[in-house]
């Protein structure tokens, strides 16, 4: 099981988008791939719930996390081999933690933790919460929007993951990712 967690290693910048549900990292995520001609790797967790909820009528529970974690992570590293400049993360699994940590009372699977702490990103983009709330069947906490935030930005600090702060409407948002990912990039070659 360790083995479908672990990041295998890629010829590219990965970035994620990082934050409470509703706060437009799923369209930041296909601005920027559009925008650098690349790929991005959508949120595993959004097919995965959705096609229990469609089937069970069932929320997410602990015992889902672990399948969530190595789904997004075969996407990560299959989509991963598929460029050479930026791969573009819909999340990550810190993000996963940070959710399973918030939502069931503190604990983590040690394994998930492990290589939460593990898989490593060259920059977090965290999306603040001034977006208009979406309501779908899997989003189900809109009054706990600034308490998810601040647990979403302590895992990055606590974490010492590199990270940018974006605010504003999709353009302003779009500009600053791209003059990060352009700086990452210059760095890189």
């Amino acid at each position: 099981m360790e083995e479908k967690l672990k990041q295998q290693p890629a010829n590219c910048i990965k970035v994620v988008l990082f934050g409470p549900e509703s706060t437009g990292k799923t369209t930041l995520s296909r601005q920027l791939a559009r925008y650098y001609n690349s790929v991005w790797v959508p949120e595993y967790a959004r097919e995965y719930l959705q096609n229990k909820w469609n089937n069970e009528r069932k929320t997410c529970e602990p015992k889902d996390l672990l399948p969530i974690a190595e789904g997004q992570m075969k996407l990560e590293n299959e989509l991963a081999q598929k460029t050479n400049t930026v791969l573009i993360c819909d999340t990550d699994l810190l993000e996963t933690k940070v959710y399973s940590e918030t939502y069931y009372l503190g604990t983590c699977d040690a394994i998930l933790e492990k290589y939460a702490l593990k898989n490593t990103y060259d920059l977090y983009f965290l999306t603040y919460i001034d977006t208009p709330w979406e309501a779908d069947d899997l989003r189900d906490k809109p009054e706990h929007r600034k308490e998810m935030f601040r647990a979403f930005e302590s895992a990055l600090k606590d974490n010492n993951r590199p990270y940018v702060l974006l605010k504003g409407d999709k353009q302003a948002r779009l500009q600053k990712a791209v003059k990060h990912i352009d700086e990452l990039l210059k760095n890189k070659n």
